[in-house]
């Protein structure tokens, strides 16, 4: 199993997916704070487009429910390709769909060259309001 960093497109899907990752573990979100926001910046990678219906389908997906249930299948694909020589892919987020996801292959853990964190990240001691659109 090949290691992999989730980026989101916009700030309400950071949110989206991190109110997913609670509720599927059952942690109150205050517990859960304070947190850094990291951001990166991303330069040319090689990854698969996944970001409709018609191209996970082409894929053998469904479109990404939150819950565990699911990820077998994805991360089969996301092994398939990363064999195939893509750094990663780009596919709707779980928790909120309207959104999309940046999965960065980690091959050996460590972050590829063109995936750079800019610093400093963002501390956030409250609560976030949850974000419309969010499915958990």
């Amino acid at each position: 199993m090949i290691d992999a960093l989730y980026l989101c497109d916009e700030l309400a899907c950071v949110w989206a997916e991190w109110y997913r990752y609670l509720a599927e573990r059952g942690i109150p979100p205050r517990m859960a704070l304070p947190r850094d926001l990291w951001s990166y910046e991303v330069d040319a990678l090689k990854v698969a487009d996944l970001k409709t219906t018609e191209r996970l389908a082409r894929a053998g997906l469904p479109l990404p429910t939150p819950g565990r249930r699911g990820w077998p299948a994805f991360q089969a694909i996301g092994e398939q390709l990363h064999k195939n020589g893509y750094a990663g892919l780009v596919a709707p987020s779980a928790a909120r769909p309207q959104s999309l996801v940046l999965c960065v292959f980690l091959p050996g853990g460590a972050l590829p060259g063109n995936l750079l964190p800019v610093a400093p990240p963002e501390r956030v001691d409250q609560v976030p309001v949850p974000p419309t659109g969010m499915q958990t």
